[in-house]
């Protein structure tokens, strides 16, 4: 996660996987690997495809395709449909549990009307939601959500049969959560203190 689309680079994230699986390689257990997407809807459908046991997370964020639209802009190519078709099919033809990304912003998604709507986005469907509270940035418009807030999404989304994780958050006391020490070097407020010898 956090290192590009893998699924816009489809075919060298697998050779890369293959290596990293192989019993010549690094001999990593392919169900230890996940695959995180913004949604490729494309890149899903081939990943069912594939003989590898590799997991796979999308970045949902939002349940309809006006909110996730200006969340994640890739979502006016590949809508929230198209996405869920291709998970459904990927589910389907693996048997394996999907995870579902979903960072949670304060008065932006995390409102129990739309934990209500992404539990009847998901119904029925093999997977996992892993809510991630965002983390702060001072001049960002996007804000970590209350614990409380949190909570009752949760519970919303775990009272409709949904299983949940609440993602813990490490780092973001000394700035080093994601999104936190990118800001800091572009602002200049984090100085290099490598000194040549």
């Amino acid at each position: 996660m956090g290192m590009g689309e893998p699924l816009a680079n489809y075919d060298r994230t697998w050779q890369a996987l293959r290596s990293l699986t192989d019993g010549d390689g690094f001999n990593l257990g392919a169900r230890h690997i996940t695959v995180s997407t913004v949604g490729l809807a494309p890149g899903i459908r081939r990943m069912a495809e594939e003989p590898l046991q590799i997991n796979l997370a999308v970045s949902l964020h939002a349940p309809n395709d006006a909110l996730r639209s200006k969340l994640a802009p890739i979502n006016t190519r590949y809508p929230i449909a198209e996405v869920m078709a291709a998970v459904r099919d990927y589910v389907g033809r693996t048997h394996r549990r999907i995870a579902f990304q979903y960072a949670l912003m304060d008065g932006m998604n995390d409102s129990p009307a739309l934990a209500r709507e992404l539990a009847i986005l998901l119904r029925g469907m093999l997977c996992h939601v892993n809510l991630i509270p965002l983390n702060p940035v001072a001049e960002s418009p996007y804000q970590p959500s209350s614990a409380e807030r949190a909570a009752a999404f949760q519970s919303i989304l775990e009272a409709h049969g949904i299983a949940t994780t609440m993602r813990l958050r490490r780092g973001i006391d000394i700035d080093a959560g994601c999104g936190q020490l990118r800001r800091r070097l572009a602002d200049g407020a984090v100085q290099n203190t490598f000194r040549q010898t």
